[in-house]
């Protein structure tokens, strides 16, 4: 049986990754939500999600042993990074002063604007339902209509240097790139499974890409 794997890495409840992973695959695929290198390894997919600050989700994956079962993974098998989980893909992100990431996607994490070009505030954290605007046809999102909308909670956003990765983008003052697909990786900034029937969509569609 296929298995698929959910990362633990101390930061952020998984368990609603888990329940939604759960009532999509019907029994037909493992679950497996786990901190264990070899599990990661030996898995079919990965789910990589996290919440927090990008400085604590690095020092935890190092504290578990972890970075080298998530990058090596992530260049060999379906690869799902949700949230943070998409932003410490990246070279480095500005938060806590910088803080040098996985490095597995070229480009960087920057903050949201706090004020528009009129100079009026911008609430941050980016929270609630926004759409999603497809830029290209990827499997990701078949029976997903464009423009769907998927909840959101973030104060930063991934810019890779290679602007043809981005398969998704979300407008809040400014667009940003809030879907990727690199190689074997698609990374969503939103939360699929707190986004309803159309969250559950993507994620039945990730579980469906051939190994």
């Amino acid at each position: 049986m296929e298995i698929i794997v959910i990362v633990d890495y101390g930061m952020g409840n998984l368990n609603s990754v888990s329940k939604a992973m759960q009532y999509i695959v019907k029994g037909k695929q493992r679950v497996l939500t786990t901190s264990n290198p070899k599990e990661i390894y030996d898995s079919d997919k990965v789910i990589f999600p996290g919440q927090g600050a990008a400085e604590s989700c690095m020092q935890n994956i190092k504290e578990r042993n972890l970075e080298d079962a998530i990058i090596k993974s992530a260049s060999e098998k379906p690869f799902l990074g949700i949230c943070m989980g998409m932003q410490i893909l990246m070279d480095k992100s500005s938060e806590n002063n910088s803080t040098e990431c996985l490095g597995i996607i070229k480009g960087e994490v920057k903050k949201l604007n706090s004020k528009n070009s009129s100079g009026e505030k911008i609430k941050i954290p980016h929270m609630g339902w926004n759409n999603i605007r497809q830029k290209t046809n990827h499997p990701i999102w078949h029976k997903i209509k464009d423009e769907s909308f998927f909840y959101f909670v973030h104060s930063y956003f991934v810019e890779p240097s290679d602007k043809s990765i981005v398969v998704g983008t979300t407008q809040y003052d400014n667009e940003f790139c809030s879907v990727l697909a690199f190689e074997n990786i698609v990374a969503i900034q939103g939360h699929p499974e707190k986004s309803s029937d159309v969250g559950l969509q993507l994620l039945k569609n990730f579980s469906n890409i051939k190994v």
